[in-house]
This record gives C-alpha cells, structure tokens and sequence, in this order.
C-alpha cells in the first residue's frame, strides 16, 4: 500500500538538507532524537559537511535504498528531484517547499506539473507546502518543526489541514497527556490527500480515534466513503471543519436556498456518516482523546460521582446541553449509598460525595462501587485528578490510584473520569498515570461533558450502522446522480417507486406553482384541490364549486415567490372579491419585473382556504457538493425569520424524518401545544420521506423542490403550495 509505505519507511534522505535553514536542522535532530532507527542520508548540490555529517551532492549518489525523501529544495527544483529520484527508484516524498498553488498561477502551474508526473509514476507525495509527519507509534518523525519532548504515543491520528496549527495541537495533546499515533501535515494534497490519510488509518492497528481539522471537504464522495469505513470498523472520527458561508444564489428562487447553507449541509453530512464535528482545537483533542479511550459508550444514562456540590450542578446543567440523562439511582443503590454517605450528604445522581473524602479515604470508591452496580446506568463519569506535584513520599499516592485504576478497570460499567478545569497534566502526573494504569483523564467539565455527549452520539451511530448498514451512496461534485436511488440500499419508502414524467429530463428554469403541484400530485402527494382561470368570471365559476373561502394566487410561468409582489389573497368570501382579486393579482404581476408578464398568460389558481394546523416547510436543494438535501422545518411565509429547521442528505426514510422534526425548536406545536390537536408525526414523516425520495426519483436536473406550506392538521398533512426550480 503506497501510504504505508510513505509512511513507514526504513531509510530517509533529506533533499536540500543545509546549515543555513531551520527546517532542515529539526527535521534531522527530530529523526535522531525520536526513536527513528534507520538511515537518514543528507543531499545538498555542493556535498561537503552538513548539520556535522558528510552529505551527498543528490539522490543518484546516495550509497543505499531510500524509501522517502524528504524534499526541502527551491520550488524551480522540486520537479527535477522527483525525476531523479523515480530514476533511482524512490516513490515516496514529502514535500516541504511551498510557493505553489497556494502562490499564484506560476505556482499552481508547477504544482500541476508536480501532481502529473506523480501521477504517472506511480508516486505518492505528501504536499508540497506541508511540514511532514510524525508517526509516533513507530518513532518516525520526518517533520519540520521541533518536536517537544517526550513525544507521547498513543492511539489518536491527526490529519490537518494547516501545517501552522499542527505544533500547537501537538503541544496541547502532550499537555493533556493524549498520545498520537500519527500526526499528519497535509499541505496543498497535490497527490494524496486528508481521504487517502484516514483510509490509511483505518486500517492502522495503531489509531483507535481520528481527529481532523478541515479548511475544506475537497470530495464529498470520497470523504463519505472513508467515513462509513471508520464508523462502521470503531473507529470515531472527531473534525474540526472550518469556514462558512452561504449556498450559491442559484437556489434563491426557493426559501430552502436561503436556509440551507454550505456550513449547514457540512453539518448534516457529519451527522449522517456519524462524524463528530467541534467548534475548537480543544475540543477536538480532548474528544478524540476520550473516544481512543474508552470506545463506545452503552448509552445517554450516566451517573456521576464527584465530591463537589458545585462541581455537580456544573455537570447536571452541562448534561442537559448535551442531551445526557441523569437518572434517579435505582432504590437498591440509593439505600447502598445511604449506607456510605455521611449523615448530612444527600443521596442523588449526581452524587456528591462531600468533603468528608479527606476524613474516609475510601468513601469515594465506595460511592464509585455502588453507582457502577445501577441497573439504570449506562456510564460512570468519577471527578478526579492525576496529582500534580510530587510528594516528598509517593509511595502512598501510587498505592492509592493504582487501587483507583484497578477498581475503574474492573468496574462492570464504562467509567469517564473527569477533571474540574482544563489544566495541563504535569510531568508527575503523567508518571503516575503510566507506573499505576490510572485512565486517561478528562480535561475540565466544561470540554469534558461535551466529548462524553459527542461520545455518545457516535455509539448510537454506530450501533446503528451496524444495525442496518446503508450501501455507499455515489456522490461526486455534481451531487447526486440521477441513477443513485436505484443503487442506494435504502428502506421502504425512502425510493419512490412511481413514474418520473420525461419531461423532468429536460426541465429547466422555475416551475410555478400550478405546474409544481401537478406534478407532485402525480407522485401521490396530498396536494389542495385548485383550478386555474385566465378571466374574473373562470375565477368565481372554480371559487363556487370549491365554495367560500377561497384562496386566490398568481399563476404565471417563471413566477416565484408569489407573495413578494403582492400576488395572493386570502379569505374571499364571496364573486365581488374574487372579481376584485382577480384583478389586482393579475395587475400586479405584469408591473413586476421578472417571469410572467412580458406577453406571457398571466391568470390565478383558486383554492379552497385552509384553515388551523402548522405550517411546515419542506424542501429539497441540491448542494453542488454533497448532493440533494432535505431541510424540514416550521413553514409559512415567518420561514426565513424562524430558521427552525433541520437538515438531511438524501436518502432519508421515514424514521429518520422523525427524528429530524423532533429536532424542531417548535415540535410542541405538533405535538399539541396549549390543548391544540396533536398532529399525526407517523404521517407526516411519510409525506416527508415520499417527497424526498421524489426529488431524488426526478433525476440530475432537479435543483430545488420545495412545498411552502405543508399544512398538518392532526392526520390530514397537505400541500397548500409548491415551486421547483430545474437547473438550466
């Protein structure tokens, strides 16, 4: 496999090595002063002495095999070293120089070049503009900037996309006494790139969590790929992915356009393929610390021990944030643990274990003992701290946490131990925790309930990947393909199964309404009854065999949104209102600028009025990356002031609507807010799930569908308007 190869190699040159720069000065003291056991060679054009060693005037000369070069030569010359060293047989590289594509045309022209020639010749080049990599579980550390010791091993892979913050994470992983196992500098990713990494590291006995911090998902495809591979193999992957903004205004023409941002749908694909996404550094490192930990957790269920009051409510308002529960203790344990308790603690979860600790040494692990019995309880979190100065005599502190150790690692729960404050953990703290076992702590509850919570989240996804695993779904930058619905292994009604009318192949441009219902009323959507008419007296004609009141709306083609420029009326009640709405709609639409009204019919749908229920929105927009997305959410023309909405990638089934509109801020209004009809959620979601599977059913063309609203009262779910956009 060419990555391992990369890196794993048994023989280094250092291309460009010279006295005169620093990276090359603590990429060679890195590799002597780490654990690197093979040999490194120095190349520099003039040979001589470099760094105290005798170096080589190029890779041709170099006396033996070498298995990478590390290449830190003038951006003009990197092309020509790859040249040579493919003659010499070297196919793995790191490149350090930058100037390219992150530079300018002239630079982006090289690297081109540079990515063409890899390509050809089968080789694999990390970079250019990258610092290298430190794999710490085999003590290879080709990398360019000082490395601060002890370089801690452990079982969390970085992959960054920034090579300025990959010193920083570093020192904070060391300050948390979170070991890595490799530690990668992507650079510009002109040949392998973040995807090519975590496939990589997947496979790595040594990773058990990934932590990623991304400028930029570069192929939704692939990243989607190698991210059902990690979950469904154990492996949590933790991304800090950074940069916002708002989708490309080509979607405008539907509320959801404006709903549905890049950053958004970032969010929905993590959550789909089970990615943990964090807001900062901190966060990242101490979640991909946890997860490497401790592995799945059971459940939301925890009980926390702590001997702090204060130290408890932080816990219980942080748990709420995170959707964690604290259950009460089961009445065996709370009689077990009013044994324990001082006579004036107060047995609950969580449970304060007083201060009384300093008197009864064992009182904690007591406490700890009795909770991890709680047949009600899914994970342990236990408020400790490794000690941070040495005692004149540490003996009795040894003694007492590798009893703690010992206790936790035979407990019959998971259990999360968790400190105050993020503090770093001291040099003798570290030794403790290596000589006694004592697990990996936690840092601060603040960042510590928010790993526990993201820890979480990923075991029910996993649990539910392996439960019902979903085929991978094709997706390249253009989104979905047409064809996908057939090939994506998706349940019940999550694949439309009806016809597609062929005119949707050759679409383009906006649907308005009357079109849009008709053809979602095909699909067997609950759409409302209208009829639409050119002239005053086809309006009262449809208005009275509907019967009053009515609903009058502009029907033009190309029209948008219709109440924008004052085409729609609501609640007539009689002709005369008709007749007058007629004319003001129609009026209005040939002043408006845009579609419908240079020349074009310009006539009213009549509806029947709809009155009580909840209005939703339910759209489906096609990011040019990630494919056709679902937003659901609180309707009606308060839309884009309420934003209460949540997101789906296609496909989605019924089940997973459900979980979407109980993500809704205003889901008590469906169900049955101050004594109002509850609505039917099983209905709903089906509707939901039917128009979703649609839109993927209508094929590439598709770039927005959207109904506005979906009128849901108690069983009755219907569409009381519709727009769908076709790309041109």
């Amino acid at each position: 496999m060419p990555v391992a190869q990369l890196f794993n190699p048994r023989s280094i040159a250092l291309v460009g090595a010279t006295d005169k720069s620093g990276w090359s000065i603590s990429t060679l003291l890195n590799l002597r002063t780490h654990g690197f056991t093979g040999e490194v060679y120095l190349v520099n054009p003039r040979g001589g002495v470099v760094h105290g060693e005798p170096a080589h005037r190029s890779l041709s000369e170099v006396p033996g095999p070498v298995d990478l070069a590390y290449v830190m030569v003038p951006t003009t010359a990197v092309l020509p070293v790859l040249r040579e060293g493919a003659a010499a047989g070297v196919t793995s590289y790191v490149v350090l120089t930058a100037g390219f594509g992150e530079a300018g045309e002239e630079g982006a022209r090289m690297e081109t070049e540079i990515a063409a020639f890899a390509r050809d010749n089968g080789l694999t080049v990390l970079g250019p503009n990258g610092n290298g990599f430190i794999n710490a579980a085999a003590g290879i550390t080709p990398y360019g900037l000082p490395i601060p010791s002890p370089l801690l091993r452990g079982s969390v892979g970085v992959v960054l996309q920034s090579g300025a913050l990959a010193s920083s994470v570093l020192g904070f992983a060391q300050a948390r006494n979170v070991g890595v196992s490799l530690l990668t500098s992507m650079g510009n990713e002109s040949t392998l790139t973040v995807t090519d990494v975590v496939d990589y590291l997947v496979d790595d006995p040594a990773t058990r969590a990934i932590a990623l911090f991304l400028e930029s998902v570069r192929d939704p495809g692939e990243f989607s790929r190698v991210a059902r591979r990690a979950l469904l193999a154990g492996k949590p992957i933790v991304a800090l992915k950074i940069g916002r903004s708002g989708l490309a205004s080509r979607t405008a023409q539907a509320h959801t356009g404006a709903l549905v941002g890049d950053d958004n749908v970032i969010d929905a694909a993590f959550r789909g393929l089970g990615v943990i996404r964090v807001r900062s550094l901190e966060d990242l490192i101490i979640t991909a610390g946890l997860l490497a930990e401790v592995g799945p957790l059971p459940g939301p269920r925890l009980g926390v021990v702590t001997p702090s009051g204060g130290a408890s409510e932080i816990i219980a308002d942080r748990a709420e944030d995170e959707g964690l529960e604290l259950p009460p203790f089961a009445p065996e344990t709370a009689a077990r643990l009013e044994r324990i308790l001082p006579a004036f603690g107060t047995v609950q979860n969580p449970l304060d274990v007083t201060g009384y600790v300093l008197v009864d040494r064992t009182l904690l692990a007591r406490a700890l003992e009795a909770v991890t019995a709680d047949p009600g309880i899914d994970a342990v979190v236990l408020l400790s701290e490794p000690p941070r100065l040495a005692p004149a005599h540490p003996a009795p502190v040894l003694a007492a946490y590798a009893a703690s150790a010992k206790q936790i690692a035979g407990s019959p729960l998971p259990v999360v131990v968790m400190g105050n404050a993020l503090v770093d953990v001291t040099e003798f703290g570290r030794a403790v925790q290596e000589e006694t076992g004592f697990p990996h702590v936690v840092g601060g509850i603040e960042h510590g309930m928010q790993a526990i919570g993201a820890a979480v989240r990923w075991s029910e996804a996993r649990r539910a990947a392996l439960a019902a695993p979903v085929a991978e779904r094709p997706v390249s930058g253009d989104g979905v393909s047409g064809d996908a619905v057939s090939e994506a292994a998706v349940s019940g009604d999550a694949v439309f199964e009806g016809g597609v009318p062929a005119e949707a192949a050759s679409a383009s441009g906006v649907w308005a309404e009357h079109r849009a219902a008709a053809l979602l009323s095909a699909a067997g959507i609950p759409v409302v009854p209208s009829e639409q008419a050119y002239e005053e007296e086809a309006a009262v004609a449809a208005a009275g065999r509907f019967g009053y009141p009515v609903v009058l709306k502009a029907s033009a083609e190309g029209l948008g949104h219709k109440s924008d420029i004052g085409g729609v009326r609501l609640g007539l009640t009689g002709p005369e209102e008709v007749r007058a709405a007629f004319r003001e709609i129609v009026a209005a639409v040939r002043a408006a600028p845009g579609a419908g009204h240079a020349g074009g019919a310009v006539g009213v749908l009549v509806q029947p009025q709809r009155r009580g229920g909840v209005e939703l929105l339910v759209g489906v927009v096609r990011d040019p990356g990630w494919g056709l997305t679902l937003a659901v959410g609180l309707g009606g023309v308060w839309v884009e002031v309420l934003r209460d909405t949540a997101l789906r990638l296609l496909p989605v089934d019924a089940r997973e609507v459900r979980r979407a509109l109980g993500e809704l801020r205003g889901v008590r209004l469906l169900e049955g807010a101050r004594g109002a009809e509850p609505a039917d959620l099983d209905a709903v979601a089906a509707v939901v799930a039917r128009v979703a599977a649609y839109a993927q059913a209508l094929g590439p063309r598709l770039e927005a569908l959207e109904i506005n609203p979906l009128l849901v009262d108690g069983s009755r779910v219907e569409a009381l308007d519709a727009l769908v956009t076709w790309r041109e």
